[in-house]
């Protein structure tokens, strides 16, 4: 089987299982967005969206973070993974967005990748679900997966990325990598793996040179 008709089996596979992929983060605007994705860094979305529901309830802008203060946001976010430097970073970037953006996320990557705490990942992420744009943000998940169903055979996640952008095709992008996320969150899964049950496994590297 050919490279290209091997990705479009396997996005046909995924389309017919999720036509609409999204990210599993909640999330109210563009802002709290952003606050999810810098927070979900080492932490799962489950717990991410455990820590924001209340907090996002009462405070959804650049404005109303700078009023709660560092000290009050650490407070909510405390059950995440490394709360005190992503609530600093958070507070930084508020103050950023509410005096040089006019309490707007920038829309550009250049521009976001400047802010506290938001890297090139999360910069992608973010791009990707607010804007549609055709990103490629590598996690652990789409790491794995990207490996092991024989789309990258790279070592790191700029590796990735750039295969991945390379076979997929520029318009299936974005749905492409909510759906490698879905995938190794719940089948492609780091320890034990459900091969068994993937839709994909036909196509995949890893299931037919393990059996």
């Amino acid at each position: 089987m050919n490279d290209r008709l091997f990705v479009t089996k396997i996005l046909d596979a995924w389309r017919s299982w999720c036509a609409n992929p999204t990210i599993e983060l909640d999330y109210k605007n563009h802002f709290t967005l952003l606050v999810a994705i810098v927070l979900s860094a080492r932490a799962t979305d489950v717990g991410v969206n455990k820590a924001t529901h209340s907090l996002f309830e009462m405070y959804s802008t650049p404005r109303e973070f700078i009023k709660l203060g560092e000290e009050n946001l650490s407070f909510y976010v405390k059950t995440i993974g490394l709360y005190r430097t992503k609530a600093k970073n958070i507070l930084k970037m508020s103050h950023i967005l509410e005096s040089k953006y006019d309490g707007q996320v920038p829309s550009n990557f250049e521009d976001l990748v400047q802010l506290p705490g938001v890297g090139r990942k999360s910069a992608n992420v973010f791009l990707n679900n607010a804007y549609g744009a055709q990103t490629m943000p590598v996690d652990t998940h789409v790491f794995r997966v990207a490996r092991r169903i024989g789309w990258s055979d790279a070592t790191t996640v700029l590796g990735v990325e750039r295969d991945l952008v390379a076979i997929l095709p520029k318009k299936c992008l974005n749905h492409a990598n909510n759906w490698l996320v879905l995938h190794g969150r719940y089948v492609c899964k780091a320890r034990k793996p459900n091969c068994t049950k993937c839709l994909i496994n036909k196509y995949c590297k890893y299931y037919n040179e393990s059996k």
